[in-house]
């Protein structure tokens, strides 16, 4: 399994490989981060992986959100809530650079 000292970023943290990702990796990423994963967090996070396995793109924040009105039956807004309660410093900060994903190019933080 490749650790986080082996597993080459980019200056702000984000992993240059998206295929260098593994569930142990994204632990010592979120600790940098000041999170610690429990079972809420991986539904998001392996819907990333498996969006990215298939468009080869990191899915924007609108994808992720229907994602858990789907998966949890809420609403729009209780599930950007959720997301931002689990994530705290923005979406692309934290839940893009845990599941492995390339900085996105041209997004907000939010």
């Amino acid at each position: 399994m490749q650790s986080i000292s082996h597993t080459v970023r980019d200056v702000e943290g984000y992993v240059v490989n998206p295929e260098d990702w593994n569930e142990s990796l994204a632990l010592e990423l979120a600790a940098e981060e000041g999170l610690e994963l429990t079972d809420r967090y991986w539904p998001i996070l392996r819907f990333m992986r498996e969006y990215w396995q298939e468009h080869k793109v990191a899915p924007d924040v609108r994808h992720v959100t229907r994602q858990l009105v789907d998966e949890y039956g809420c609403d729009k807004k209780v599930a950007k809530k959720r997301l931002f309660e689990l994530f705290p410093y923005g979406y692309v900060k934290q839940a893009c650079k845990i599941a492995g994903m390339q900085r996105p190019r041209a997004w907000s933080t939010g």
